[in-house]
């Protein structure tokens, strides 16, 4: 518990400087702690410290884990790809969704959002720097999805979501580019607030370039144990 403890205070502390290096307040930035393949009583631990926000890659671990945990008050991120057979749980069981980068992907989870509950936060994945491996939307496709997705009922579109190749910093600036670009045109902009961006080895970096979320996994629970998965 001290050893999680001290972690989640630590990383909260260098969110707090890359803040103020920035000229931000410390409150304009979200931590999401990357949870994947580390057992629930680790997150039971972590949410015990302090920590509410927990992302998730992978979905049959997720459901497990959020059954496991539902005596708590977690908000729930899923982060990885999102295959269109996957939606339905994905609908019912998450508070937020960052990896939609088509629309049926969208129309689906707002067609399968159950009737008591609350839209469903969204992001859109942008490969910012167009990688040839990495999933995600072309940035000249995020005005077009973003006037698409927001007439969607039972959504919020929330941002963008951005894993940039590693070292190439500067695509951070590019996505807070776009990231600007539609808020100035969008509908409804109150509803446009998260940039989320930055990983355990390139915090300080996306949020002086205006990253609103951060996620971060190995600072906060170690080396991952991908034969657990």
């Amino acid at each position: 518990m001290n050893q999680l403890k001290d972690a989640l205070s630590l990383v909260l502390t260098e969110i707090g400087n890359a803040c103020a290096q920035a000229n931000r307040s410390e409150n304009s930035v979200q931590l999401l702690a990357v949870s994947k393949t580390h057992p629930s009583e680790m997150l039971r631990e972590m949410y015990q410290a302090g920590q509410q926000r927990f992302g998730e890659n992978y979905l049959q671990e997720a459901l497990n884990k959020i059954e496991e945990l539902q005596d708590l008050d977690i908000e729930w991120h899923f982060i990885g790809h999102v295959q269109r057979n996957k939606t339905k749980h994905l609908a019912e069981k998450f508070d937020w969704v960052h990896g939609v980068d088509r629309f049926i992907i969208a129309e689906r989870l707002s067609n399968q959002r159950l009737p008591d509950q609350t839209p469903i936060n969204l992001c859109l994945q942008v490969n910012i720097d167009q990688q040839d491996t990495k999933d995600g939307c072309e940035p000249s496709e995020v005005a077009t999805l973003v006037s698409e997705i927001s007439q969607l009922e039972n959504v919020k579109l929330r941002g963008i979501m951005v894993i940039p190749a590693p070292n190439n910093t500067a695509a951070f600036a590019d996505a807070k580019n776009l990231f600007d670009q539609v808020k100035s045109s969008h509908a409804h902009p109150e509803d446009w607030d998260t940039l989320s961006m930055g990983m355990s080895g390139d915090m300080q970096a996306a949020i002086s370039a205006g990253s609103t979320m951060v996620r971060i996994g190995t600072a906060l629970f170690g080396s991952r144990d991908y034969s657990q998965k």
